[in-house]
């Protein structure tokens, strides 16, 4: 399993892996807004965006740095999952969003590959020097709990959202150096 970066060549396969997501139903996160904007735009369009948010120096304004990658099974060079990485946060995603945001394709869920990913995320952000590291959930994603616990999570709040109109719990992963 590797993190991809997004390209053109990645195309087909990306839009595959968003369709399914659809298909069944499913929650969409941490897909630096692919989804929305195959629904608005082109994957050409996101392109742009996802390149205009890694350009530290001309970011628009409300916006925040972020890496967003394919998570991508190598025997095959399919897309498992997806990952948005922040590299710094506002208000909202200090306390609802976090640094971190995922999801892994349905028929590929109950593997690792979630555990597996996010832990490929916080290398990343051990490398960007980020080492408090936020992530959220549903409070009734038991998964998604079981993933940001299993890479060392510890719940730090418990609140409902009256963005998402859910309740959310945030964990906060020690993904310091000592901590490893």
């Amino acid at each position: 399993m590797r993190l991809v970066f997004p390209t053109l060549e990645i195309k087909d396969q990306a839009i595959d892996f968003i369709n399914e997501l659809r298909e069944y139903g499913s929650e969409i996160d941490g897909t630096g807004s692919l989804d929305e904007m195959l629904r608005t735009a082109t994957y050409e369009d996101w392109l742009k965006k996802v390149i205009e948010d890694v350009d530290v120096a001309n970011l628009r304004p409300g916006r925040v740095p972020a890496l967003t990658y394919f998570y991508v099974r190598e025997d095959d060079n399919k897309i498992v999952g997806m990952t948005n990485i922040r590299l710094r946060l506002n208000d909202f995603l200090r306390t609802q969003g976090g640094h971190i945001g995922y999801c892994i394709r349905p028929t590929e869920r109950r593997k690792g590959y979630a555990t597996s990913m996010l832990g490929e995320a916080l290398r990343v952000c051990r490398v960007m020097g980020i080492d408090k590291v936020i992530v959220t959930c549903d409070t009734v994603n038991i998964a998604s709990a079981k993933t940001i616990q299993n890479n060392g999570g510890v719940l730090d709040a418990e609140f409902y959202s009256d963005v998402f109109k859910t309740d959310i719990q945030r964990y906060i992963i020690d993904n310091s150096e000592e901590n490893i």
